[in-house]
């Protein structure tokens, strides 16, 4: 027995076909290998009848804490609101579709507790994603590794184990669009990774869309970085050098062959090609003042409508 208390967090969104079955397989595989178990389920404006099933296993086990917010916020915010009502030494992170199983839980915890981490994340040899979700996830990790200097090799997963210190400086974070691993790799580079199973999800369907992964991308890379800003200025100048060469070059080229005539096309598809990118770069730089006026308007990041 690891002489622990283990706090599990599991935000849940339309998940009634697995919570309950989730939730008794997580105290199956845990209850008598630590010293207390404390099970944190955050109903994150499920439509379906995941609350009142949530609701129920409160009520039946005071080791179960129910917390339903008012709307759907996001997997991130979800677990952040589970974060201020965990009262263990480890807190462990996991997903509510049974794609991590339970009884892996207690090699996160090994893991921690032997090599004093701060966070470890799970790695898997395959995931049983769809490929779609896949290529996001190795994208976000790519990010992740330009933006926060992660490690190569470690995998950003959701099924996670965070220390005590870790999860205090976790929710200091006041920010209305949280990416939770931005804000862990902000406060420590003290992680690790062990080897789990992954399996296919067995009902059910995930609950991130496109638009819900853009808006996970845009989260990691706005709103813990400036290198998007970077890369505009970048990018800006390695224009404005291509642009001079092509200048010389025009004028060169005419002073040779007075004859040539001039080219509308190239013209017209060069205005076209930076009126775009500055388009674009508006639209990132507004997109930073929109979520700084956000922030500065106190748009919170969950609202708790009960807790049980």
């Amino acid at each position: 027995m690891i002489k622990k208390k283990i706090s599990v967090v599991i935000p849940v969104y339309n998940a009634e076909n697995t919570i309950k079955e989730l939730s008794k397989s997580v105290f199956n595989n845990l209850l008598e290998n630590v010293e207390q178990l404390h099970l944190i389920l955050v109903n994150d404006g499920s439509t379906d009848n995941s609350g009142s099933i949530c609701l129920d296993l409160a009520s039946n086990n005071e080791n179960i804490t129910y917390i339903e917010l008012a709307k759907n916020f996001g997997e991130h915010p979800a677990i952040l609101a589970g974060l201020h009502y965990v009262d263990g030494d480890y807190v462990v992170l996991m997903d509510d579709d049974f794609q991590n199983p339970p009884e892996e839980i207690i090699k996160l915890i090994n893991e921690i507790h032997s090599k004093d981490y701060d966070v470890v994340y799970s790695k898997f040899l395959k995931k049983e994603h769809h490929y779609l979700r896949n290529i996001g996830s190795r994208f976000i990790n790519y990010v992740a590794f330009k933006v926060f200097e992660k490690p190569k090799d470690l995998y950003l997963s959701s099924f996670k184990i965070l220390n005590r210190f870790a999860v205090s400086e976790c929710i200091k974070y006041k920010g209305p669009f949280p990416y939770l691993d931005g804000i862990i790799f902000n406060i420590t580079r003290n992680v690790g990774s062990v080897l789990v199973e992954h399996r296919p999800r067995l009902k059910g369907e995930s609950g991130y869309t496109f638009p819900k992964l853009v808006s996970l991308w845009s989260n990691l890379y706005i709103n813990h970085s400036i290198f998007p800003m970077r890369l505009i200025s970048i990018i800006g100048l390695f224009i404005f050098i291509s642009s001079a060469i092509f200048l010389i070059w025009v004028i060169v080229e005419k002073l040779i062959n007075p004859d040539l005539p001039a080219g509308w096309s190239s013209v017209i598809g060069l205005i076209l090609l930076f009126s775009g990118m500055q388009f674009l770069f508006i639209g990132l730089i507004g997109e930073y003042l929109g979520r700084l006026f956000l922030t500065n308007n106190n748009k919170p990041q969950f609202i708790v409508r009960k807790k049980i």
